[in-house]
């Protein structure tokens, strides 16, 4: 996969929207103002959230992924050559988790997303 891909699934998510808040070369896809998913400008990799420190520590001990730089530790690393599913995966889990974590107002604002689907 590669960075044009990944912000392709996340430009799909209803209510992403895409900054440089880090400057040129960082892609960050915000939800309601928070953010999902991040790309910094030389790692190669795509960083987003998981539900908690467990679950980042377990993708990261099986080697699913990394820690990811300038995160807390519930969020994960992934590489570009991880399995397509596996990042279209956890980025709609990212993308939910932060989704969900929005107030009532923001989210009835938002069109309908199944992270199942």
């Amino acid at each position: 996969m590669t960075r044009d891909t990944v912000n392709k699934i996340c430009e799909g998510l209803p209510g992403a929207e895409w900054s440089e808040p880090f400057g040129p070369g960082h892609d960050i896809w915000k939800v309601g103002g928070k953010i999902f998913t991040a790309i910094g400008a030389e790692t190669p990799g795509v960083s987003v959230k998981t539900p908690d420190v467990e679950t980042a520590a377990m993708l990261i001990e099986v080697g699913v992924g990394a820690k990811a730089p300038y995160f807390h530790r519930s969020w994960v690393l992934l590489p570009f050559d991880a399995g397509k599913d596996e990042l279209i995966h956890r980025i709609h889990r990212s993308y939910a988790l932060i989704r969900a974590s929005l107030t009532k107002k923001a989210r009835a604002t938002l069109a309908p997303f199944d992270v199942d689907s």
